[in-house]
């Protein structure tokens, strides 16, 4: 891979490959289970992968959001439910670590909790409101009464929830009107989990309801408030989307090359990969896995190092996503193009690849918000 700004990033991918690549075993049997990766968090968790983007200091590898995607990527190859489910917390770990915006007393004690190995994420979305990215106004309420504040709601789409110690609620504060994101822990009363997630892709990530019933919450644990009007900042950790899709092509384009090289059906004198029909469509595939991965780390890169230019770099963000996916799963259809029926064989994993790498194109930013903002950026 090309794509390495120093040895030290590629001697700490090489070894957390070799930590993962069980996860490749364990894929088949998450899927048809419909089970969570609960082994699988436990090796991150014993890797120490989690801490990623933890700042030194705070007891974690101080990781870039560079480092990120090539993580992101290389778990996905091996494993798509779980790079997506770990993303969010290591995503959610780098975006505090950036705009460290609360209360320095509640934020030392958040990151002393991940430190010691508390995983975490953002609740936001509600089946009444639909991608928190649209801007709706969530149904969960907070209310506050004498010291405490009252949490009644429901979150969808709530992944790592089987494992996650900390949510990040977002709730509607009628006392300030404005929109609240509360810290609750786990083991808090009245905090229930209600397994919802059944999908025929991405079954893995654990993606339940939170449900929230009169969650009794101290002062300090209201940790933001925000103005659902106001323009929210780009978030350039959530290319761990577009990353862990493409660790899935990747996938799918490993065992179609190695298919090739190795199926010789008798009516060839060799493998298929003689044939130029193959080699065109593998040779498309090469092309798409390029252009995606060249798209995704070039912008990485300069999100980091041209900081003034980030007000410019944030169209570009929607765009990587919406391209990578797009050509993850075109990548995909190719590979199975070239494995033929095969590929719909349940215990062909191009099958699973094919239902996993889909769900892509519902996760935030959607492709025709997308293309409205960059339709907007060019003409006005």
């Amino acid at each position: 891979m090309l794509f390495f700004q120093s040895q030290k990033q590629k001697e700490y991918i090489q070894k957390l490959e070799k930590a993962i690549q069980c996860f490749a075993d364990r894929a088949e049997a998450l899927d048809a289970t419909n089970g969570f990766p609960f082994e699988n968090m436990k090796d991150l968790k014993d890797f120490g992968y989690p801490k990623l983007t933890l700042a030194k200091e705070d007891g974690g590898y101080g990781g870039t959001l560079y480092d990120f995607l090539l993580c992101q990527e290389k778990i996905a190859e091996y494993c798509g439910p779980t790079a997506l489910g770990i993303g969010w917390h290591v995503g959610t770990v780098l975006s505090l670590m950036e705009k460290k915006s609360w209360e320095k007393g509640i934020m030392k004690e958040l990151l002393k909790e991940i430190s010691a190995g508390a995983l975490i994420n953002t609740a936001a979305s509600e089946a009444g409101t639909g991608s928190p990215t649209r801007g709706g106004r969530p149904e969960t309420i907070a209310i506050k009464k004498g010291e405490q504040w009252i949490l009644n709601g429901r979150k969808t789409f709530t992944t790592l929830s089987p494992v996650l110690d900390i949510f990040l609620v977002t709730a509607w504060v009628p006392e300030d009107e404005l929109l609240g994101t509360f810290l609750v822990h786990h083991d808090r009363t009245g905090v229930e989990i209600e397994e919802t997630w059944d999908m025929i892709s991405m079954q893995g990530t654990g993606s339940h309801d939170l449900v929230l019933k009169d969650v009794s919450l101290p002062e300090k644990y209201y940790v933001q408030k925000s103005n659902p009007l106001e323009k929210r900042k780009p978030d350039a950790w959530l290319l761990h989307i577009p990353a862990c899709y493409l660790g899935i092509a990747v996938a799918a384009r490993n065992y179609a090359v190695e298919f090739a090289k190795t199926y010789s059906p008798n009516s060839l004198p060799g493998p298929i990969r003689d044939l130029p029909n193959v080699q065109r469509t593998i040779g498309e595939m090469e092309l798409e896995l390029s252009e995606a991965r060249h798209f995704l780390y070039s912008v990485a890169e300069k999100w980091e190092r041209q900081p003034d230019d980030r007000e410019e770099l944030a169209k570009q963000l929607g765009a990587v996503k919406l391209s990578v996916v797009n050509k993850a799963i075109s990548i995909v259809d190719k590979a199975m193009r070239v494995v033929g029926a095969k590929s719909l064989q349940r215990q062909n994993p191009l099958q699973r690849y094919y239902r996993d790498v889909r769900a892509g194109l519902h996760n935030p930013p959607m492709d025709d918000a997308t293309i409205t903002l960059l339709a907007k950026s060019a003409l006005y």
